[in-house]
């Protein structure tokens, strides 16, 4: 694939996920990821990535499609879990409409692992996540914040939030910066970010029309911390992320 490699957020993938049910249930489905990516060049046909849908979830362990984990705590309140899950890190140059781009080095996936933690109250859930790169492309680390409010109407479920994402410099500057070979073919200025801090916020929605069959759709907004836009392959000051699907649960 290519800049169809949707760069879903480390939220999305192991903070969210999908609508997985209750413990010890499956469920299987469909759905499709609409980004609005922050690369100069991209072309709006890359924007659109279709998206199977197998989860499983029980006491112990979890699986979401996209990523795995192991319970090491598992409460009402509380849950602590041990994670692995795909990143689509990737910028591919052929892809890119800009030519200066297309001089640029790829960026490729990678592995993921960390830790997730999830503290529920009446007044609302706060969400953990810190998870380092595991196949050595980027080196980075990269920690999530969150607090998130759900409601429920009827069929309806609804649940926003907001929190902040921390990026070492290593993940910024595999993803966003420009080496001096890089400069001196493309003819961008050579370009080295530090580590960031992105503000987000997200709103997540379920809705069970049927006795076995659930909707889901989840959208998040990040505004970009000045070391990424300054980076002269970006050209946005915001990425968004629309996530939905149906989904069938046995």
């Amino acid at each position: 694939m290519s800049n169809k490699k949707i760069i879903i957020s480390l939220a999305v993938i192991a903070g969210l996920s999908t609508p997985v049910a209750f413990a010890g249930e499956w469920s299987i489905g469909g759905s499709v990821l609409a980004q609005v990516t922050p690369y100069k060049g991209a072309k709006s046909k890359d924007y659109l990535l279709p998206v199977p849908q197998v989860n499983y979830q029980s006491e112990n362990f979890y699986f979401a499609t996209l990523a795995a984990g192991y319970y090491l705590w598992n409460t009402p309140k509380d849950q602590l879990s041990v994670d692995l899950h795909y990143y689509p890190q990737a910028y591919k140059p052929s892809d890119s409409d800009d030519e200066q781009m297309k001089k640029l080095n790829r960026r490729r996936d990678t592995m993921m692992g960390g830790f997730t933690y999830k503290h529920h109250e009446s007044w609302g859930s706060l969400r953990a996540i810190v998870s380092g790169d595991m196949l050595g492309k980027s080196n980075g680390i990269i920690a999530d914040a969150a607090y998130l409010y759900p409601f429920k109407f009827g069929n309806w479920s609804l649940q926003p939030g907001a929190g902040v994402v921390w990026e070492n410099k290593k993940q910024n500057r595999y993803a966003y910066g420009i080496s001096h070979a890089e400069s001196q073919r493309s003819g961008l200025a050579e370009y080295t970010p530090n580590d960031s801090w992105r503000p987000y916020v997200e709103l997540s929605a379920n809705y069970k029309f049927a006795e076995n069959w659930n909707f889901f759709a989840m959208g998040r907004v990040d505004h970009l911390p000045s070391e990424v836009k300054d980076s002269p392959m970006v050209n946005k000051s915001v990425t968004a992320i629309l996530w939905t699907g149906v989904t069938y649960t046995f």
